[in-house]
């Protein structure tokens, strides 16, 4: 992989007016007739909610039914961790730093990896995320930033996702995407895709090493919602707390009280200063976890 030196024209004049093209769903799929209206006019995602609701109440029921009943196996907690790291990985070097923002190029196997374990992740494609993440940077802190922290906490953090944009919010612009045969592929296959990886590999990881329950559990839940809690940070605690060394223009902020809690993405003040850079911020202990992807 290398640095990139050029970047596709979408990003370099993404005002975020640009209308979303016709492919381009809601969060994750939202068919007529599940959904309502709020007294806002902002319409409600049953799918997002209830797999929402629904994955962290079964990650807490079930981790505590199955330490009580079994006991933490190391093949489970095996599974938890490779799965979490693909997958954590795959968000933050993947979807966000490729993807979203075209920071650096990548070998076809390595862009395949990130689309097929991001799906895994459970945060919609990367189509959807990218357009999605451009659109903040366009209108950061702003009434069309889509987890505007100005909109509360909770609401940066998870209440955007339980709710469908409104007709007229303006969208990213993907294009540059939309031309990727990879990316169009994994946005179109995104649910199987995102079962298969997200719960049916852990599961089948489970019987390979002799506790199918603790790899569908720890490895599949738990671990879906846990990388689930680090992103919503980004948008969230890292638009709340820390200093801001480069730009005070907008709400994003550098802590290292972040950078742990969001996989190494605390350093927010400077990637929003900075949104084509490829490293989280230019100190060492803030660059080293990704930056070392380019020595290969």
């Amino acid at each position: 992989m290398r640095k990139l030196s050029t970047r596709p024209q979408e990003l370099l004049t993404n005002s975020g007016t640009g209308q979303q093209s016709a492919p381009l769903g809601s969060r994750f799929v939202t068919p007529s007739g599940n959904s309502v209206t709020n007294f806002s006019g902002r319409v409600l995602s049953w799918p997002n909610t209830l797999f929402l609701v629904g994955t962290h109440l079964a990650a807490v029921v079930g981790t505590i039914l199955y330490a009580t009943l079994h006991g933490f196996s190391v093949a489970a907690i095996g599974i938890c961790v490779a799965m979490g790291i693909a997958c954590g990985l795959s968000v933050t070097g993947g979807y966000h730093r490729l993807f979203a923002h075209a920071t650096y190029e990548a070998h076809p196997i390595v862009r395949i990896f990130y689309l097929i374990f991001g799906a895994g992740a459970w945060q919609n494609s990367a189509l959807k995320w990218s357009s999605d993440h451009r659109r903040h940077h366009a209108f950061v802190d702003g009434e069309d930033d889509p987890y505007s922290i100005r909109k509360g906490f909770w609401w940066a953090h998870i209440g955007w996702i339980f709710w469908q944009d409104p007709p007229s919010s303006p969208g990213g612009k993907v294009g540059d995407l939309e031309r990727d045969l990879w990316v169009r592929l994994q946005h179109s296959l995104y649910i199987p895709l995102a079962v298969g990886v997200g719960f049916g590999l852990p599961l089948g990881l489970g019987f390979v090493f002799g506790d199918p329950w603790g790899g569908l559990i720890l490895g599949g839940l738990l671990r879906t919602v846990l990388i689930h809690q680090t992103t919503f940070c980004v948008n969230s605690l890292a638009h709340t707390i820390g200093s801001q060394p480069y730009s005070d223009l907008d709400s994003s902020r550098d802590s290292a009280i972040t950078a742990i809690v969001t996989l190494g993405e605390g350093y927010h003040n400077f990637h929003h200063t900075f949104p084509f850079d490829y490293r989280n911020g230019v100190r060492p202990f803030t660059s080293i976890r990704r930056s070392g992807l380019f020595r290969f």
